[in-house]
């Protein structure tokens, strides 16, 4: 019987758990119970989310040890938020980066801009007080200076040429009154009938024969007007185009020259070479500005004459015709020269465009 009680007592032993802690029964037994309760919880909240389907926005990542009481809950949208902060972050930086490259450029186009600026108004200061040189085409300032001096004597034949349209007009407009107020007493006047009316329609064929003469004139204006203010202005623009690549080659080429008349060392010699590659492109730009106009001058000196020639002729003739009374001449000279009279009132605007 002893035996039997120490084989007993041998078999009941002192459990040991997984951790290698010494507990008693109680202890895991309650441990069980706890893990068990936990797990079915956690199986509960996996079958809600796999029916109900996970919001990502509200997801959060659970961490804890087995048995824990604590979590640690990291929200989703917190990532989330910092991923569209690091892409925001990246396209300001672009932008920035843009926004610096349009900077640079527009500093060196106004850096490029200023020294051009400085040189040829130092050249142009150094041409007036006589201590520059500058570029001359004899032949060519020549030209340019006639040109101008024609210009001026044109725009006066436009502005008496305009005057005599506007005395002239005042002129048919007084005879055409003139003529209604006739008109107008050789019916309440019978004593003076067939004088007044006599008067009325010599006044009558000298406002239509005034209105034909006008139509002439008008022509000649327009053309004179577009000889001047668009065709001669045109080449004149040109000129002035011309003109300045002159004062700037002559600045680059003065350069160049102060440069090669200096020490030739390493930083010298690469400011030389810079001075040459620009002297070489205004040279280039200078010379194709020269032979435009040369060509210009050309066509416009041939176009005034062919179309002054047909002008001169146009206010001969209608001139003439009209002072001295030919109806018939007047009328074909504008057939001639392909003048079509507007109606009376012509000018005027519509209601529609009064309102």
């Amino acid at each position: 019987m002893a035996e039997s009680m120490m084989s007993k007592a041998a078999t009941m032993e002192i459990p040991i758990n997984s951790n290698g802690d010494s507990r008693n029964l109680a202890e895991d037994d309650s441990l069980e119970q706890a893990a068990k309760i936990q797990w079915s919880l956690r199986e509960k909240d996996l079958q809600q989310v796999m029916v109900s389907g996970p919001n990502l926005n509200e997801t959060s990542i659970v961490s804890g040890g087995y048995g824990g009481t604590t979590e640690g809950i990291i929200p989703t949208s917190s990532i989330k938020g910092s991923n569209m902060h690091h892409g925001s972050s990246n396209s300001s930086m672009t932008a920035e980066e843009a926004t610096r490259g349009v900077a640079v450029e527009k500093f060196d186009i106004v850096k490029k801009w200023g020294l051009n600026t400085y040189k040829c108004t130092k050249q142009l200061i150094s041409e007036r007080f006589g201590r520059g040189s500058r570029t001359v085409d004899l032949e060519l300032e020549a030209q340019i200076e006639v040109l101008r001096e024609t210009k001026r004597k044109y725009e006066n034949v436009l502005q008496l040429a305009r005057a005599l349209t506007n005395h002239f007009y005042s002129m048919v407009q007084t005879q055409h009154a003139l003529g209604d107020t006739f008109a107008d007493l050789s019916l309440k006047s019978p004593e003076l009938r067939d004088e007044f009316g006599y008067n009325a329609e010599t006044q009558k064929l000298l406002c239509k024969n005034g209105e034909t003469l006008l139509g002439a004139i008008n022509f000649f204006v327009s053309s004179i007007n577009t000889m001047v203010n668009k065709t001669m202005e045109d080449t004149l623009m040109t000129i002035k185009m011309y003109e300045n690549a002159r004062l700037e080659f002559d600045a680059y080429r003065a350069d160049l020259e102060e440069l090669n008349m200096g020490p030739r060392d390493a930083v010298t010699m690469a400011r030389i070479e810079a001075a040459q590659q620009q002297y070489q492109i205004h040279k280039d730009k200078y010379e194709r500005l020269r032979s435009d106009v040369s060509i210009k001058l050309k066509f416009l000196e041939e176009n005034k004459v062919k179309v002054m020639h047909k002008q001169l002729l146009l206010f001969h003739n209608a001139i003439s015709a009209y002072f001295a009374g030919n109806q018939q001449q007047l009328e074909q000279t504008l057939k001639q020269f392909n003048i079509k009279l507007k109606p009376p009132g012509a000018d005027k605007p519509s209601w529609l465009e009064e309102q």
